[in-house]
This record gives C-alpha cells, sequence and structure tokens, in this order.
C-alpha cells in the first residue's frame, strides 16, 4: 500500500509540474524572446518550482554556511540524486541572472525544452565538438556576469540508494581560468523525497534538506590546480552526506 501511495504521489507532482507549467507558459514563452528577458523568466521558474512542489507537499529548506553575496558571480556545483535538485537550485539562487548547463536530453523534454533552447545551456557529452562548443558558452554566460549552475557528476546516478559519483574536471577548469569562486552544495535528502525522476520508487511529500557551504575562491590558482580543487569539492560534499547518514542512523 505505502508503494502505491507513493506511486500516486509523484503522479500528481508529475500533474502539478506540466499543470502548472501550461498555466505559466505564455509569459515564459513572452519572456524567452528576448535575451534581456530571461532575468524574468527565472524569477518565474522559481515561483514555479515553489508552486509546483508546495501543492503536493514538498518543501526545501536551505542551510547556508556562510551568507552569499549575489552581487558576485559564482558557479554552483551541487550533486544530484533527483529531478528535484534543479527546482531546489532555482529557488535558492537569489539573483535572476543564472543559467544551468544540463544534459543534451533536456532540450526535448515537455517542461524543459524552452529553458534548455533559450537560457540553460545543453551540452552532447557524445561530441567533443558540441561539448567544446558548450563550454565555449557557458565561459561567454560566465564572463558577463551569469551565475551558473552545472551537476558536476553530470547524471544522476542508477543505483539506489544513490552514492556520490566521480566529478568532471569542466566546471573546476572554468573556475580557474574566469578566477571565479565556486560554492559547493549537498543535496542531503532530495533522493528520499523523489529519486531520479521518482517512476521506480515514487515520490512522497517531504522536506528537502540543502546545505550551501561557502564559497571557494580560485583566483589564487593555475589550470594544474583543476585536479586538485574538483577533488576538494568532491570531498567536502562526500564528508557532508557521510556526516548526515551518520546522525540520521544514530537517531
Amino acid at each position: 500500500m505505502k508503494m502505491i501511495l507513493k506511486k500516486v504521489h509523484v503522479y500528481l507532482y508529475a500533474f502539478s509540474v506540466g499543470f502548472s507549467y501550461l498555466l505559466l507558459f505564455p509569459f515564459f514563452y513572452y519572456f524567452s524572446r528576448k535575451t534581456s528577458r530571461y532575468k524574468y523568466m527565472n524569477a518565474l521558474r522559481r515561483f514555479w518550482g515553489h508552486i509546483s512542489s508546495l501543492v503536493v507537499g514538498i518543501l526545501y529548506s536551505f542551510d547556508v554556511e556562510q551568507p552569499i553575496d549575489w552581487s558576485k558571480t559564482y558557479i554552483i556545483c551541487p550533486n544530484h540524486t533527483s529531478n528535484l535538485d534543479i527546482t531546489a537550485m532555482s529557488i535558492f539562487v537569489k539573483t535572476n541572472d543564472y543559467c544551468f548547463m544540463g544534459k543534451q536530453e533536456l532540450a526535448d523534454f515537455f517542461v524543459t525544452s524552452l529553458f534548455f533552447r533559450t537560457v540553460d545551456i545543453p551540452v552532447d557529452r557524445q561530441s567533443k565538438i558540441a561539448s567544446f562548443r558548450a563550454f565555449k558558452k557557458v565561459m561567454e554566460r560566465l564572463q558577463s556576469g551569469v551565475t551558473t549552475i552545472i551537476f558536476p557528476e553530470a547524471t544522476i546516478p542508477d543505483h539506489y540508494p544513490p552514492q556520490l559519483k566521480d566529478f568532471k574536471n569542466g566546471p573546476f577548469r572554468m573556475a580557474i581560468e574566469l578566477k571565479l569562486p565556486i560554492i559547493p552544495v549537498t543535496s542531503l535528502n532530495t533522493w528520499e523525497i523523489l529519486w531520479d525522476d521518482g517512476l521506480k520508487y515514487g515520490s512522497r511529500p517531504g522536506i528537502c534538506n540543502i546545505f550551501v557551504h561557502k564559497p571557494i575562491e580560485t583566483a589564487h590558482l593555475t589550470i594544474d590546480d583543476a585536479d586538485a580543487l574538483r577533488d576538494e569539492v568532491h570531498a567536502i560534499i562526500s564528508q557532508k552526506l557521510a556526516d548526515y547518514d551518520h546522525r540520521r542512523t544514530d537517531s
């Protein structure tokens, strides 16, 4: 019975996301027509994320290690275990000058296609040329002051419960080349609310707990430090996940 209820819940969540997207689509479409309107598109996306989740009892709680100065440009690197991570980041980022970098397939999905053909940047990792062009576009966005959210695992882990995967080098090389700070973000339990797209195990109401680590400055680093920076961010997130699991086990 519990699994049946979780399956019902995930379909209710999907309906909430899809229906609210249709209601807001005329505004999304209007804002997507010009680059100068992307900030309004992002503001509306934040509202959409709040509402579509709240309707089915999904909330987001952010524990921020250090206040974020949103007048600066960042590369934000969260771990990735759930489609809810995208919504969480849309809600967390308090500037409207931001974009996601994500897999090419998102340009074909119903509720993400408009974003990944305009404000966000898809990357086809099967093609070196396409990947190069995508990262070049991200670099241009960052240089123009657009904070960029990149999931360094590049995908949601296939196994359940999810384990942190190795990180790709791209965001860390870009951060060093552009001398931009990186913000590691640990999504602690979104997978418990909804793992991946929720189709296998369903979903449930609950609070997604997100820990936002203090920014890591890169101005003093060289490109030879990219691997070390990648490993540092991986270790920070991995340790936070281990601490969370330990506290949950003890309780």
